[in-house]
């Protein structure tokens, strides 16, 4: 009985003490990081951003504003905008990355030659785009289509179409190939995952006389559900924490502007916040009721 009893005693959680002991030095170094780049900051900012904060070459001064910063931001029109834009901007381009990175996906697994080659020219986007380059394409023009303003003209369309769609429609013309550059590391992800699917499920499939769309609709996409969700998360937070965003640009100015400072420029940043795990929630929750919710669909993993 003592010998058992020991041996009830050194697991913890239904795990070995030893291998919790491990895991925790594993982890301490994220965990460390974490509280010191992370979590500190976040309160730090969540201080601010009910203060007035004035930062002279003594060090910084703090006085108390309370719910003064939020007033003032909800009266800002410009960052209000930046929020619409921000919202359009998620709701047509995060689809638009998902979709076109597994479809890159798809094809990139049913190919034979030169499968290493076309990775890495799809990948390469990733290792070079930065904010000062994609500025620069930016001003060249080469985030866009060709030949979009001879074909659309927008303040025409405004006059007869809803400003939503029009908004939509040129967000999508003038920012495709910007978003498409998004796409690297998810369509990396989603071929990752689509080389662990085992084979035999597409034989049997055939056997059954399942056509194509079904297949990929019942067996694929189903499949594919936690490696989606995990590209949602990636996606929304690249986008997010882009630096030509112009919600950060804007943050970033008013740090240094007299008449805001940071105090209103952290107020700004835990709004930013919300309203990005608020976008992410809305699109987990849509994903898992397409694709999760349904009595059609079984979901499975089965790599």
């Amino acid at each position: 009985m003592g010998k058992e009893n020991s041996k009830k005693e050194k697991k913890l959680w239904g795990y070995e003490r030893s291998h919790i002991i491990n895991g925790l030095l594993f982890c301490t170094p994220w965990i460390l990081g974490f509280l010191i780049f992370t979590a500190y900051p976040l309160v730090q900012t969540f201080i601010y951003s009910f203060n007035n904060v004035i930062i002279p070459p003594g060090g910084i001064e703090m006085s108390w504003a309370g719910i003064s910063n939020f007033r003032t931001l909800f009266n800002d029109t410009t960052f209000s905008d930046a929020i619409e834009a921000y919202f359009l901007e998620l709701l047509l381009g995060v689809p638009v990355v998902i979709v076109f990175s597994l479809i890159l996906a798809m094809v990139l697994n049913s190919t034979t030659k030169f499968k290493g080659i076309l990775r890495s020219i799809f990948f390469l986007p990733v290792i070079i785009t930065s904010g000062p380059v994609f500025a620069i394409f930016i001003e060249q023009g080469v985030a866009q289509l060709p030949g979009v303003e001879e074909l659309f003209n927008f303040h025409t369309m405004a006059e007869t179409m809803p400003l939503f769609a029009v908004n939509a429609i040129e967000m999508l013309t003038t920012q495709f190939i910007m978003l498409l550059w998004f796409s690297g590391i998810q369509i990396l992800v989603f071929l990752t995952a689509l080389q662990k699917i085992d084979s035999g499920m597409f034989e049997a499939a055939s056997i059954d006389g399942a056509s194509k769309w079904a297949v990929f609709w019942k067996l694929i996409l189903p499949s594919l559900l936690p490696v989606i969700i995990i590209n949602i998360i990636f996606t929304v937070v690249l986008m997010s924490t882009f630096p030509l965003n112009p919600i950060i640009q804007k943050i970033q100015s008013d740090m240094f502007d007299p008449e805001h400072g940071f105090g209103y420029a952290a107020a700004q940043s835990w709004i930013y916040t919300l309203t990005s795990l608020l976008m992410l929630g809305l699109f987990l929750g849509m994903i898992m009721l397409i694709l999760g919710r349904k009595k059609k669909i079984k979901v499975k993993t089965y790599y």
